[in-house]
C-alpha cells in the first residue's frame, strides 16, 4: 500500500523543478515534473519525493484530520 501525504506549497525553483513543501514544521524538496501548474500555496499529494498531483485546501485538512484520526501523523499537525 502506497500512502500519499498533502502538504502546502512554500517555494518554488522554476530551474529545476523543484519545490519546498511544508506539513507542520516539517519541510521536504520535492519534485515538480509529474504536475503542472503548480503555484505557492497550492497544496500537492507527496510521495517518495513526487507531487503526484494537486488537491484543494479543504481535500488536504480532511486527508490529514483522518491521517491524524488514524494515529499516522500528530493531531498538531496543521495542514
Amino acid at each position: 500500500m502506497c500512502l500519499a501525504l498533502p502538504a502546502q506549497v512554500i517555494s518554488i525553483n522554476e530551474t529545476t523543478d523543484m519545490a519546498t513543501v511544508a506539513l507542520g514544521e516539517v519541510k521536504r524538496e520535492i519534485s515538480l515534473a509529474l504536475v503542472e501548474d503548480v503555484k505557492i500555496n497550492d497544496y500537492v499529494l507527496i510521495h517518495v519525493g513526487y507531487a503526484l498531483n494537486k488537491v484543494s485546501e479543504e481535500e488536504a485538512e480532511h486527508t490529514l484530520a483522518l491521517f491524524a484520526e488514524a494515529g499516522l501523523i500528530d493531531e498538531e499537525v496543521p495542514a
